[in-house]
């Protein structure tokens, strides 16, 4: 089914909103940037569709700035609590189809997700994570998590692995499985059982993460 551009409004142009409307915008989406603050407007005028000083907080505002005609609705003001619930209520009474917020504590959560905001997210958590598990297990380049402790990882090939086939990491006794290999830009599916392990060579790994710690600790 082919993909089609959908209309965003990003409220709080700070890092992490700037980053998620750019990108956006890259995917080739219709993106609004919304902001109180003159210079991240100006910014980020260029690369937006629209750009635009509003204070989120009001909902007559955000109507005049056409708000109401976008299908998703990110909220990217952690910091201000107040500014983050009005902006999420004023989405919501606009007729936003989706909303998601940042958060940036427990308590920030749960009011948003009584307000019933689609989404939280909480990206400084999300990356203390990622970084946390690079750290413990060097081997573990990215990984993404789906939930229930499974997570898929990418895991750079040690020394010790060079030369040998993916036959030969025996994965199923640790009940994980490999989705394949990236060899520089160049993707080798699970077909290629036989292939040889090269030094830098990526391994795509599905499985729990304690049969992926233990594995890692096996090599």
């Amino acid at each position: 089914m082919p993909h089609h551009p959908a209309n965003f409004c990003i409220v709080g142009l700070g890092n992490f909103g700037s980053t998620v409307a750019t990108e956006l915008k890259r995917f080739g989406n219709y993106v609004i940037g919304i902001d109180l603050d003159e210079g991240k407007v100006s910014n980020h005028a260029e690369e937006l569709d629209q750009a635009m000083i509003v204070d989120a907080r009001s909902e007559d505002g955000m109507r005049d700035a056409g708000v109401g005609e976008c299908d998703v609705g990110i909220v990217s003001l952690g910091h201000d609590l107040e500014a983050s619930v009005l902006a999420s209520m004023n989405l919501s009474l606009l007729g936003v189809d989706k909303v998601w917020a940042k958060a940036t504590s427990k308590t920030h959560h749960r009011i948003l997700h009584r307000l019933g905001v689609d989404r939280v997210i909480h990206p400084e958590v999300r990356m203390g994570q990622q970084v946390a598990q690079m750290l413990h297990n060097p081997l573990i380049r990215d990984y993404v998590s789906l939930g229930n402790t499974y997570n898929v990882v990418n895991m750079r090939i040690p020394d010790e692995l060079n030369g040998k086939s993916l036959a030969d990491l025996k994965l199923d006794d640790f009940d994980l499985r490999c989705l394949g290999v990236m060899r520089g830009t160049d993707f080798i599916g699970r077909d290629g059982e036989v292939c040889t392990l090269e030094a830098d060579d990526m391994l795509l790994i599905l499985g729990r993460r304690v049969d992926l710690r233990e594995f890692t600790q096996s090599i």
